[in-house]
């Protein structure tokens, strides 16, 4: 059997943990298997394609590796809960001022009171919110 397929086996070995465990680290042994397998087919000797494996798996492993796992780390930028209404658009039901009031926000009646103590937003007006404070709502 040719060399390039034993490397193939070994790429296809190395798939199988990457699926059941999650670990990218699974994945660069793969990629380098891979190239090892590129390299055999190529007609290169033994010593080289295993030189061509461990300089992409140890490659991948120092340069793409810190990449993933602080992606990983970071999180998707989908804001959710309160964080997803902040600077959102609402409109005014009940009028609003520094001391309450009522908006319609996302469909949903919120309790709301304007940032700024002297203003005043009449219903229909649209506003922006600024910050959530427990159930309310400040405005602008």
């Amino acid at each position: 059997m040719d060399s390039w397929i034993w490397w193939l086996l070994v790429a296809i070995a190395l798939g199988v943990p990457l699926v059941l465990t999650a670990m990218p680290e699974f994945a660069m042994f793969a990629l380098g298997a891979g190239a090892a397998a590129l390299a055999a087919g190529l007609g290169v000797g033994v010593v080289p394609q295993f030189l061509v494996f461990v300089g992409v798996s140890v490659a991948l492993l120092v340069f793409v590796r810190p990449i993933a796992y602080r992606q990983l780390r970071q999180g998707p930028a989908v804001k959710m809960g309160i964080e997803a209404l902040k600077g959102a658009t609402a409109v005014v039901q009940e009028q609003v001022d520094g001391e309450g009031g009522r908006i319609k926000l996302n469909g949903e009646i919120w309790s709301a009171r304007a940032l700024n103590p002297g203003s005043v937003y009449e219903p229909g007006q649209q506003v922006d919110v600024v910050e959530i404070q427990g159930a309310t709502a400040l405005v602008v």
